[in-house]
């Protein structure tokens, strides 16, 4: 599993990667993670179940992505396939330089992996599949469409209901643009007006937390919008159980895991109609809008006025069928058997599908991966495979599980999710 993206950082990626890797490694497969240095974490870690991570040291650039650099991270990159012996690589999210450029010296090495220049690509909703499809050239039968999943054995409705006639909705996000915080600028002062009985839960920190923190007290909502900053993950499902609403403003979204989550809890979901969200739910159970603050608060009055129909412990339920991990484990775990099963390509058969990218850029493709093939023959002739030492499989007993788990759940308490 490759991507600039995993913990200490907290968020859908991170999440994705780890929880599938572990109901992987239950199947019986060998995971290692691959990802850059995160402060002080560097070097070899191991994480539950004996899942192994790679913090290459590598300084994040922008967004916690590294700075490209084509080709610098191809020793490391080789050694460790060859120290692990790695079959398979599976690249994470579309922004990550490390990602690409893992996938891009697995396949100069002969690799099967899943993104572009792909033997299987996997999206995490239709319209995902359908703008990948599009964007990329790949036929549709190579793309396979997987949904996330959520942990439901952690998200649990609480055992009453809040009471009273005080409705509360709850966002829970990062607040920066491209999530719609400010969307929430214009939404909540416009409820609340509408509302007197209505109260926000605000949780998450960004750069866009500014402005709401100005909304707030322009429009004198000090005591109707509580503002919590970074929530830390053990604590997201009480603040979810505190609320009947769950508010996500997104402008773009795959997926949207947090709406899993709130799902999951029982709240009643009031989402922007953008990307693969109007997939993930049933439609008893979300009121979409358009990413517009009128549209918006349309939505949350019809959500008020359904709410006294749901039953959070029977959209829990519900949820435990629709959404599993081991589930989506299988389901990954077929479409990396069909591409192992994908004959491998010459270097001169890979350079005729980058030329087909455009007049130039195609050359300009072509030009990077000769040198790339280049660069891992001399690799090959300075240091060759036989002389990297194989890492031997190390298999936890039932105690160094379980103490692996608690360390993590301890580190886990002590890091913000979003």
């Amino acid at each position: 599993m490759v991507s600039d993206f995993f913990y200490p950082n907290f968020g859908g990626v991170e999440n994705h990667i780890y929880l599938l890797s572990q109901c992987l490694i239950k199947l019986g497969h060998k995971v290692v993670v691959l990802t850059h240095a995160y402060g002080n974490r560097s070097g070899v870690r191991y994480m539950t179940g004996g899942l192994k991570v790679y913090y290459v040291p590598w300084k994040p650039f922008l967004m916690q992505n590294t700075l490209p650099t084509f080709y610098g991270t191809l020793p490391i990159i080789r050694t460790i396939l060859i120290r692990e012996q790695i079959s398979l690589v599976h690249g994470h999210q579309a922004f990550s330089t490390l990602c690409h450029e893992a996938l891009m010296h697995a396949r100069t090495m002969g690799y099967k992996f899943t993104l572009a220049d792909v033997s299987q690509a996997i999206c995490v909703s239709h319209t995902s599949k359908e703008n990948t499809v599009l964007r990329s050239g790949l036929p549709p039968e190579k793309v396979y469409v997987i949904p996330n999943a959520v942990d439901t054995a952690m998200f649990k409705p609480a055992a009453e209901r809040p009471s009273g006639n005080e409705i509360v909705i709850v966002v829970i996000s990062r607040l920066v643009y491209r999530k719609g915080a400010d969307l929430l600028v214009e939404v909540i002062p416009e409820v609340c007006r509408m509302y007197p009985n209505v109260r926000f839960i605000v949780g998450g920190d960004g750069p866009k937390r500014v402005r709401l923190e100005e909304m707030r007290e322009k429009h004198s909502l000090q005591d109707r919008v509580e503002m919590l900053g970074a929530v830390p993950h053990a604590q997201v499902r009480s603040v979810l159980i505190s609320g009947h609403i769950f508010l996500n403003s997104s402008l773009t979204e795959a997926f949207c895991i947090a709406i899993l989550e709130a799902a999951s809890c029982g709240l009643l979901t009031v989402s922007t109609r953008v990307g693969g969200v109007p997939e993930v739910l049933p439609d008893d159970m979300i009121v979409l809008a358009e990413p517009d603050p009128t549209d918006m608060v349309q939505a949350i009055k019809k959500a008020i006025s359904i709410l006294p129909m749901i039953d959070p412990q029977d959209m829990h339920n519900r949820m435990k069928k629709l959404y599993d991990w081991h589930d989506v484990a299988k389901r990954t775990e077929i479409v990396y058997d069909r591409a192992l099963k994908c004959s491998n390509q010459s270097l001169l058969e890979r350079l005729s599908r980058y030329l087909a990218c455009g007049a130039w850029a195609g050359k300009l493709f072509c030009l990077v991966m000769i040198i790339d093939f280049l660069l891992w023959r001399l690799l090959q002739l300075w240091k060759p495979a036989e002389d990297i030492e194989v890492v031997p499989d190390i298999v936890l007993s039932h105690d160094e599980d379980r103490g692996i788990s608690q360390d993590f759940q301890a580190f886990n308490k002590d890091h913000s999710l979003r």
